[in-house]
């Protein structure tokens, strides 16, 4: 069976680990830029996608480039706590969930599809558009998708929620436990941070997310550079007891703008010998820390059903499940405790429990957890989706 993958990023070259791992040889992955190159900044690994790379055999490499999550926390925008939970190990997990740079974990990929599959499986400087002679054409181009615009010609560009990110990395002083990610926020204003590199500096990733006046530009558009000062004075009175936001945010090298943008759920993802997978298939908002995990399980997803020789099975398991997400995010999936914190005080106050009890934010985090597939008992209960490479054809 000859397999043909667009786009080399995380779902597609993780698909094509996943694959050749299942049986299948005659995989190849075209990326339409001349170079591969470690572009972007952190992301989040959370535990279900971490099995998924432990089963493919990249445990050790993800721990030396990966930042071991120790707790998830959420404030008001005046830096008092709404919400702290355990992650990964900690929180009763299996598997660890990591904070990484998002080139390097694609530059590991990269690497590992090169020794299993060959130096002629990835093909850079090679756009697909649409299914030529393969068997199989799996679209995983993102969110300005080629092969999701095949099928979908008359879709048009990424709907805007009126919300911009600013995202950049600054080397600062480790905050609360060294590996906490943090939420400060009133629902429409925000600041995210977390590590993505420990040891004699700390290397945080940062977020900072406000309504943005005007029409966006380049929708979708990750690399956009934007300016340090602009967005400092956005969050010049964020200093808390225990980060200093405009400090980090002005101690970047420089800072990306990116426009809150996701794609509509679709109907249907596979098309006579065409299938999408990760964000040309289900772009959503970067609420929950999901888009590249949710990508890395349709992959193993993938390839599980193909070994089957099932193909519709992977989009009746994926679709429903990533459709229930990309709805969840819009509505604010667990950050919506912030909303309701400042809804609820917008002056701030003394007592969480007496703005939104214990019950309620127990169940606000629990609910997105099961609606993302990784709560820690149905995690640890479900069978593995690797494949006896013998069942693959």
């Amino acid at each position: 069976m000859r397999i043909v993958i667009a786009g080399a990023g995380i779902g597609g070259l993780t698909a094509a680990l996943s694959l050749h791992a299942a049986g299948f040889e005659d995989v190849t992955v075209h990326e339409a830029a001349p170079e591969i190159r470690p572009l972007g900044v952190g992301i989040n690994l959370l535990p279900h996608a971490v099995r998924e790379l432990t089963e493919l055999g990249l445990a050790d490499r993800l721990a030396e480039i990966g930042v071991a999550t120790a707790e998830l926390a959420y404030f008001n925008r005046y830096g008092t706590p709404i919400w702290s939970e355990p992650r990964g190990l900690a929180a009763g997990y299996a598997w660890p969930q990591y904070s990484v740079h998002r080139g390097t974990l694609q530059m590991l990929l990269l690497e590992a599809v090169v020794e299993r599959l060959g130096p002629d499986s990835v093909r850079s400087g090679s756009r697909i558009t649409g299914p030529g002679d393969e068997d199989l054409l799996i679209g995983a181009d993102g969110i300005h998708s080629a092969v999701r615009a095949h099928l979908y010609p008359d879709e048009g560009p990424p709907p805007w929620n009126g919300l911009v990110l600013w995202r950049g990395v600054t080397y600062g002083e480790p905050f609360l436990t060294g590996r906490s990610m943090i939420m400060a926020g009133d629902g429409t204003q925000k600041f995210v941070a977390y590590p993505i590199e420990t040891g004699e500096r700390t290397l945080i990733n940062w977020i900072a997310e406000r309504p943005l006046d005007g029409e966006a530009p380049d929708r979708g558009n990750w690399n956009r550079p934007a300016d340090l000062t602009e967005i400092g004075r956005h969050f010049a009175d964020w200093r808390f007891d225990w980060l200093d936001v405009p400090g980090i945010i002005a101690g970047a090298e420089t800072a990306y703008e990116y426009p809150m943008v996701d794609r509509d759920p679709l109907p249907r993802w596979t098309f006579d010998g065409i299938t999408l997978l990760g964000d040309a298939a289900h772009a959503m908002y970067p609420i929950g820390s999901n888009g590249a995990s949710q990508a890395i399980i349709d992959a193993r997803v993938l390839a599980y059903a193909l070994a089957q020789g099932d193909l519709a099975a992977y989009e009746e398991l994926r679709r429903p499940a990533t459709t229930a997400l990309q709805l969840s995010n819009r509505e604010m999936g667990p950050e919506v405790v912030m909303k309701l914190a400042h809804e609820r005080a917008p002056e701030g106050f003394d007592d969480i429990e007496q703005v939104i009890p214990h019950e309620e934010r127990a169940e606000i985090a629990a609910s997105y957890k099961r609606t993302a597939g990784f709560d820690p008992a149905s995690l640890s209960e479900r069978p593995s989706w690797s494949v006896d490479r013998s069942a693959a054809s």
